[in-house]
């Protein structure tokens, strides 16, 4: 027999009783379970509820090459974990200068260009911090 006076009850009206962390919480509260690891890959689903977006609207993007995507064996589509932000990215483009999706995808290339550009140009210029490296 159990020392729970819910549980006795319970098994005396014939139903299992539910474990007892699962008794005790709201119905409306909202439980997260996070990976352990990190990973390496989001599907599809996880990649449009992390960016905000409809599922077909990011299968669109990575078909018009705004953001990456693999496909599997099985056809499923497979994102990199930085793929919600580049997502969310060519929406805040999108809406900011009302441009079409292959549009959003040049201008994210281009900027992604110019930020490699930037980041030589800094690794160039580290070693001659002098005003007078001309000379």
């Amino acid at each position: 027999m159990t020392d729970d006076p819910r549980r006795a009850a319970a098994s005396a009206r014939g139903r299992p009783a539910a474990p007892a962390r699962e008794r005790t919480r709201p119905p409306d509260v909202l439980v997260r379970r996070y990976a352990l690891v990190p990973l390496d890959r989001l599907s599809l689903d996880v990649t449009a509820r992390r960016s905000g977006l409809h599922p077909d609207l990011v299968r669109r993007m990575a078909a018009l090459g705004v953001v990456d995507a693999a496909r599997d064996a099985g056809g499923r589509l497979w994102f990199s974990p930085d793929a919600p932000a580049a997502l969310a990215r060519a929406q805040r483009l999108r809406a900011g200068l009302h441009l079409n999706y292959a549009a959003v995808g040049v201008v994210m290339d281009l900027l992604e260009r110019i930020g490699e550009l930037e980041a030589e140009l800094r690794r160039s210029d580290a070693g001659c911090r002098s005003d007078e490296s001309w000379i």
